[in-house]
């Protein structure tokens, strides 16, 4: 089933996200939300994104296989359950993201390189790996939304400001996208 996608100025976005117990209800939400996913044409989608306030991610990086940008990209498609960052490392990189529950608006990120992450797949396996260039940065992303963090916080102050005006529409239902969207009002 497609989840509608939470937008910028639903609390739950700013929301610190609770332990996942493994059920077959979040067996259910990881089917909906690699549906809603797909649907979206996104690369990554955390729970809050869909209004569930648990500690769950997926992403697909497969779409970068073919980007120049990218030539030795391995494609990673991953499901993260109660996830934690132990190490972030290499040099700060910058790249162009955006984020389903910001729609239209793109800006310039700084992250770190390679991660080292321990986390639960979808069988409920522990795994600690290590991730390195757009798969590292994929899960950044989408590990930030389980703390409340979206990318808008981490550039400038001027290029806030310069944004502002269309955070507010995205607030007013003001924007256009292709799959099913949830406003705050």
């Amino acid at each position: 089933m497609i989840l509608p996608i939470s937008c910028f100025g639903s609390p739950i976005l700013r929301a610190k996200t609770k332990i996942v117990s493994f059920d077959q209800s979040t067996k259910d939400l990881i089917h909906n939300m690699w549906e809603t996913m797909y649907n979206a044409n996104g690369v990554g989608l955390a729970a809050p994104q869909v209004n569930k306030d648990l500690r769950l991610f997926i992403i697909d990086t497969s779409s970068f296989q073919d980007d120049n940008d990218f030539p030795n990209h391995i494609p990673l498609k991953e499901v993260f359950i109660n996830p934690i960052i132990k190490k972030e490392e290499g040099e700060r990189w910058e790249f162009n993201e955006g984020c389903l529950s910001i729609p239209d608006i793109r800006e310039h990120v700084k992250r770190k390189s390679v991660i080292h992450i321990d986390f639960y797949d979808e069988n409920f396996k522990l795994k600690s790996k290590k991730y390195t260039g757009i798969n590292a940065r994929v899960i950044q992303h989408e590990y930030d939304h389980l703390n409340g963090v979206l990318f808008i916080d981490k550039i400038s102050v001027l290029k806030k400001r310069m944004i502002n005006r269309k955070l507010k529409d995205i607030t007013k239902g003001k924007f256009n996208t292709s799959y099913k969207i949830r406003l705050f009002k």
